[in-house]
């Protein structure tokens, strides 16, 4: 099993990746007050018909030609079902994907976040050419669009020394002042 959400998050991004995502939108809400965490990801990669969508929650199931299990989405289900949460997957071929999962925050099985900006800075610089918007709320709301970034840096490519310092500060600053110590 993974031990950080984070890294359930990056596999789901990932899946979204592989399915020709131009664009893909992570949202995480903390509900502190109704004790929930809630994760979604919604993307415009290829999508799945209603077979395939079935089948990509069994563990038996891949489409990775060398894996023999697709086990990131089970797993990711099973740990939001377990934590008292829930799990949901949409898809239309030719239109995309949308996942929702939620946990009750307090629940002792509840993965912690981990590195959450690290995660999502590695994506958002190897793929220079996807959007990425994302959207974290708490006590307070930040979002990173990777478009508006890409609108300020010009011809500077997120690789640049300097543009890696800065998001990476960015992102962790904003993640900071939202999120609690989960």
């Amino acid at each position: 099993m993974m031990e950080e959400l984070a890294l359930h998050i990056m596999d789901i991004l990932q899946n979204s990746l592989a399915a020709g995502a131009n664009e893909i939108v992570l949202d995480i809400e903390e509900d502190e007050e109704r004790d929930t965490l809630k994760i979604k990801v919604e993307d415009d990669g290829r999508g799945m018909g209603p077979d395939e969508l079935s089948k990509v929650q069994d563990p038996f199931y891949t489409t990775k030609r060398k894996s023999h299990v697709g086990l990131g989405i089970p797993m990711f289900k099973w740990v939001a079902e377990h934590c008292d949460g829930h799990f949901s997957m949409e898809s239309e071929l030719g239109r995309g994907t949308r996942l929702e999962a939620s946990f009750r925050m307090s629940h002792i099985d509840r993965p912690p976040m981990g590195d959450l900006s690290g995660t999502l800075l590695s994506l958002v610089v190897a793929n220079p050419g996807v959007r990425f918007v994302i959207r974290y709320r708490g006590r307070g709301e930040f979002v990173f669009d990777s478009k508006d970034v890409k609108e300020i840096l010009g011809d500077v490519p997120f690789t640049f020394p300097e543009v890696l310092r800065f998001l990476r500060e960015y992102v962790e600053k904003g993640l900071g002042e939202v999120r609690r110590a989960i």
